[in-house]
């Protein structure tokens, strides 16, 4: 299973929540999951798509678009982040911050509160591998406690997420959909003219047929500027009669649509 980031990053938490041990593939992107599984080097890819405090993953949204991967399922984990130092150090000793920008986001209040200068870099567990392999002792990792004890480095302080609430949505990438589950979601991406009432009439074939929807998000088309695609969650599977209706309407009314994925819904 592939996954973005180092050993010990969340992707690969995830991993572990929902399969247990298996064998896994670091990547450097979350493009070069996409790339692994569609490539054949990985069977399935778990990818961030959403966290409950700092919102959407757009570099995932826009794979999305370009892929021809499906959505097989999806991962709620609940996000729990330490400050991590060398071994010597102590947080007296910490003046420097570093980790991926979604999780400095989701500790910028502890952050602050420490009077920690706070630098990006790619991954939550990279951030940890390289402070250790720098031995830097006035500068600090955010990341999970796993990452901690895989590159033997010291947890200075559990817990420092803003929220008690910070959840983060994964999704599992396969070459082929998921069969029924019998509480399933379906994803899809639509764009539809630039004109008045044109985003109601696409939204209504799910409301007259009674299917909710549990998300939509907007992405800049990037060919056009001001013009976006719309990416919505709904609740059935492609396979069920009223989400085949609704759809066979939608690509009426729509410039284009796309499924993305039928699959079980996250616990």
């Amino acid at each position: 299973m592939a996954f973005q980031g180092e050993r010990g990053a969340y992707s690969e938490d995830a991993i572990r929540l929902k399969f247990g041990e298996v064998d896994v593939l670091p990547c450097p992107t979350i493009s070069d999951v996409f790339k692994a599984v569609e490539s054949g080097r990985a069977e399935y890819g778990v990818v961030p798509i959403e966290n409950s405090l700092e919102g959407s993953v757009n570099e995932t949204y826009d794979q999305l678009l370009e892929t021809e991967l499906r959505i097989r399922g999806e991962i709620k984990l609940r996000i729990r982040h330490c400050l991590i130092g060398n071994p010597g150090a102590e947080l007296s000793d910490i003046r420097f911050v570093y980790s991926h920008p979604q999780a400095l986001a989701q500790c910028r209040g502890s952050i602050e509160r420490l009077g920690l200068k706070a630098l990006a870099y790619y991954d939550t567990a990279g951030s940890v591998k390289m402070v250790k392999e720098r031995g830097l002792m006035d500068s600090a990792a955010i990341a999970s406690k796993k990452a901690a004890e895989i590159y033997g480095m010291k947890v200075l302080v559990e817990g420092i997420e803003d929220s008690e609430t910070n959840y983060t949505r994964f999704l599992i990438l396969h070459r082929e959909d998921a069969p029924r589950s019998g509480r399933d979601k379906t994803s899809l991406i639509f764009s539809v003219r630039h004109v008045p009432g044109a985003l109601y009439e696409a939204l209504e074939v799910f409301a007259k047929r009674g299917i909710n929807l549990t998300k939509i998000e907007s992405r800049p088309v990037k060919k056009t500027p001001w013009e976006y695609n719309f990416y919505v969650d709904i609740e059935g599977h492609r396979e069920d009669e009223e989400i085949r209706e609704a759809i066979g309407e939608l690509a009426l009314k729509a410039l284009f649509v796309k499924v993305l994925g039928s699959y079980e819904r996250g616990d």
